[in-house]
């Protein structure tokens, strides 16, 4: 059973607006935790309505099955929560003024309006939702380690940004930001579409913002908010440059991309060097610190859409309208495999950093990444990159076609690139092909963004429905008759959000 709400319940401008999913884990009092505990998922137009399923779950295998609707060890573990954004539901929330705020929340925008849910909680409803009335949320991030509360970013369509603290939120009865701080105050620097937005790891309270007209900017969050930070005329608008303000104000720094749209930006996990996709169809890899550029290079085709980093900052996988999944080495500085399996634009990539290969060494290297990707086909494909694996393509002989037995290995593989260069797109024949070890239609709608949990996988189609796959426990890490593979198609549906007005489907 699924809910939908009634297709006019949201305004068409709300319909239009781009949305983010932020998966926040909130905790008692400041601890060390992993850059992944902050997961994004950008979604597309037309959002509609937010549904999750939530499966139990325990580590991965090599196996890729997934428990679906009858679970081995109890009958809810099958339990899929579904549901739909009614035009009522905001008006019925309760909150709990003594709620402590700890537990993993589901961040999201839908319009003009973010809305968190509990993760874990049975309530179908979404515990607190936050109303903008100039302008819509576009993007957000979480920082588990925030040290003076304010923990989640929100950026608007104006180019307006907020840093507010989620368990205040929570706590607050009302349906505005309380407690927020204001940059970018009316566009003021900058008044594009607030595009994607970071904090930056272990960076103390720093955070960036990136813009549809290709300017990225740098925040501190312990400087004030409203002033002019009067930055130089951006002499080249084909050329990267960085300008640092003239005053002691935010933002602290104007690091001029590209010419169009940044369409999203990635940290790597220890906060050294930050990557860049946009609709130029570059990927730019920059070290942080020094502002320099390191690598990058064009896609096959067409805008890249999305980009993450592995854990060990050693790969970057980027997405987009080639519908290719392409790896990028920071070692070699170049692109190392593609993935091909999409038949349509590639709107998220993630590693599973919570997934480790069942031959490894014990040495501590990764041997095998685990990766998935999601796309407009409506596919979810799941991956891995075995680099001793890859089969290097040959030059072509002359006068002949290309072989893999014999003659040299391809220009693209004599050397690393030098650093500070972007390189043109390869040719199709000269980089190695993965492909996927899943492909699985999970939703009806264009799929839009994919996240990794120590206990599942979570899928998002552009209408807004999220579902939730667990992995499976140690005794379904063989073959088994009761647990569904990704491929699998029996679930069971409950509803998650629900909303008076809601049509059956």
């Amino acid at each position: 059973m699924k809910k939908a709400h009634p297709t006019g319940l949201l305004h068409y401008a709300h319909g239009k607006s781009v949305t983010q999913v932020t998966l926040a884990h909130l905790k008692d009092k400041p601890a060390h935790a992993m850059s992944s505990s902050s997961s994004s998922i950008g979604i597309s137009s037309g959002v509609k309505s937010a549904a999750a399923k939530l499966l139990g779950g325990g580590n991965g295998s090599r196996a890729l099955s997934f428990v679906g609707g009858n679970g081995s060890s109890k009958s809810s573990s099958g339990v899929t929560k579904v549901g739909s954004l009614g035009n009522s539901y905001t008006n019925s929330y309760i909150p709990n003024f003594n709620y402590d705020g700890k537990g993993s929340y589901l961040v999201f925008n839908v319009g003009d309006a973010i809305f968190i849910s509990d993760l874990n909680s049975q309530d179908k409803d979404p515990i607190k939702s936050i109303h903008f009335s100039t302008s819509n949320p576009i993007s957000h991030a979480f920082d588990p380690d925030a040290k003076d509360g304010h923990d989640l970013l929100v950026g608007l369509n104006s180019g307006d940004v907020y840093s507010v603290s989620l368990r205040q939120q929570l706590q607050d009865g009302g349906k505005k930001l309380v407690g927020a701080q204001h940059y970018n105050k009316d566009g003021c620097v900058n008044n594009s579409r607030c595009t994607s937005i970071a904090w930056v790891p272990n960076g103390d309270g720093t955070f960036v913002v990136a813009h549809a007209d290709g300017n990225m900017y740098v925040y501190e969050k312990s400087k004030d908010g409203s002033g002019d930070p009067s930055f130089s005329v951006i002499k080249d608008p084909t050329q990267f440059s960085v300008s640092h303000a003239r005053y002691s104000k935010n933002p602290v720094s104007r690091w001029h991309i590209c010419q169009g749209s940044i369409n999203s930006i990635a940290f790597s996990s220890d906060g050294a060097y930050i990557a860049t996709v946009g609709r130029d169809g570059y990927l730019r890899v920059f070290d942080f610190k020094t502002e320099q550029l390191v690598c990058g290079g064009k896609s096959y085709y067409g805008a890249l859409l999305c980009c993450t980093w592995s854990m060990d900052g050693k790969y970057i996988l980027t997405g987009g309208e080639d519908d290719l999944v392409q790896v990028w080495s920071m070692e070699e500085r170049k692109i190392v495999a593609w993935g091909e399996g999409h038949s349509s634009w590639v709107s998220g990539v993630a590693f599973d950093s919570y997934w480790s290969a069942p031959n490894s060494d014990g040495s501590g290297e990764n041997i095998v990444y685990r990766f998935g990707s999601v796309g407009q086909d409506t596919q979810v494909l799941l991956w891995d990159l075995e680099m001793e694996e890859l089969v290097v393509p040959m030059r072509r002989a002359h006068g002949g076609s290309p072989t893999m037995s014999t003659g040299s290995q391809s220009a693209h593989w004599d050397n690393a690139y030098p650093v500070g260069t972007l390189q043109p797109s390869p040719s199709m024949r000269d980089v190695p092909k993965l492909s996927p070890l899943v492909v699985h239609r999970v939703h009806t709608e264009p799929l839009s963004g994919l996240i990794f949990t120590q206990e599942s996988v979570l899928t998002v189609c552009r209408e807004g429905h999220i579902k939730i796959w667990t992995r499976p426990t140690s005794s379904n890490e063989g073959p088994s008759t009761t647990s569904d593979s990704l491929s699998g198609t029996s679930m069971k549906d409950k509803p998650l959000f629900s909303g008076k007005g809601g049509n059956r489907q």
